[in-house]
């Protein structure tokens, strides 16, 4: 048993909140993106916010610093993107590795400095790796339904190199979230698996999903239970759900899947929805009343914030919950 599952059945352990809310914070410009390394890359780098880990790694580490001051216990690596397929938008496919290996290292150096100052609160590295700006189900082309923009096998190729900068970065746990299409989340999966026989080692993994409108599914038309039972092969640490939609509009679907469910279940809903102007507009408080109606409900262990979401979400969700226990997973049958 690893040491995050040991945690996850003492207490309600919180994730951090949105990595790209806090970039857009600071008045960044083309050249902050460049720094000295990349100021003759022949395209624009503006936005690429994985790429800040190598050219501006302090302020990376100020913002995991900012998470892990409020009371996170996880923290994710500045990685959502760092794959050769995703890097492919601005050239840089060649550095996938070293984006992995280094967020992942920055991460990790933060987290041993909060180990020291609190050594009897754990705090780990969960690796992100995000769902890539391709899908292997669907066909992009509404005049061509069967072409698809990427194959199973490519995923699996890019993933392997970012799973390897990830764990060599040292990470604890590896993060597979936002996932829009199951196929894709499953080639995420095979490459942790080939990676972890590889190199002979034991890592938890996560699995988070996203349920992308009202209608309660996926991206490629999966509900919550087909959801949960196409990957139900897979040994797992925890399943969940983030991004899309606010903490209210979430919870029942985190019901559906808690009950159907003998993982963990983790939670990092946006701070709302959007408004006109891609804003997020729903303060800390309203975001923390309405978290705690998943926790008096008893449907997480996990509970953090995505887009929208700041330290002083993150500090007010933790606050409000130490005042409640974890969910116990119990071994449920399938009918």
């Amino acid at each position: 048993m690893s040491d995050l599952e040991q945690a996850l059945q003492k207490r309600i352990l919180i994730l951090d909140g949105a990595m790209g809310t806090m970039i857009q914070q600071y008045p960044l410009e083309e050249a902050d993106f460049r720094s000295s390394r990349f100021e003759n890359h022949p395209y624009p780098l503006k936005g690429n916010n994985d790429l800040l880990s190598l050219t501006q790694p302090e302020l990376i580490k100020g913002i995991h610093r900012a998470y892990l001051e409020v009371g996170a216990d996880i923290i994710e690596t500045n990685t959502f993107s760092s794959t050769s397929i995703g890097m492919s938008d601005y050239h840089m496919e060649d550095l996938a590795y070293e984006l992995n290996y280094e967020s992942a290292k920055i991460a990790k150096e933060v987290v041993l400095e909060f180990k020291l100052r609190t050594p009897n609160q754990p705090r780990y590295v969960a690796g992100s790796i995000g769902p890539t700006n391709r899908t292997a189900s669907m066909s992009p082309d509404v005049n061509d339904p069967g072409f698809r923009a990427v194959t199973f096998d490519q995923l699996v190729t890019s993933y392997i190199e970012q799973i390897e900068g990830l764990i060599d970065g040292g990470v604890d746990v590896l993060l597979v979230e936002t996932i829009f299409d199951t196929l894709n989340a499953k080639a995420a999966l095979f490459a942790i698996d080939q990676v972890k026989t590889e190199k002979q080692i034991e890592l938890p993994v996560m699995i988070s999903g996203t349920i992308t409108d009202a209608s309660g599914r996926t991206l490629s038309g999966q509900t919550v239970e087909a959801f949960r039972i196409s990957l139900s092969h897979v040994p797992i640490l925890s399943i969940g759900f983030n991004c899309a939609l606010g903490a209210d509009q979430l919870l029942p679907y985190l019901k559906r899947l808690s009950s159907k469910s003998d993982q963990f279940i983790s939670a990092h809903p946006n701070a709302g929805l959007p408004n006109a102007f891609g804003e997020y507009d729903q303060t800390p408080e309203e975001m923390r009343d309405l978290i705690e109606e998943y926790l008096k409900q008893n449907v997480v262990n996990i509970i953090g914030g995505c887009c929208g979401t700041t330290p002083e979400h993150i500090r007010l969700i933790a606050e409000v919950a130490k005042k409640y226990s974890p969910r116990n997973p119990k071994k449920i049958e399938d009918a």
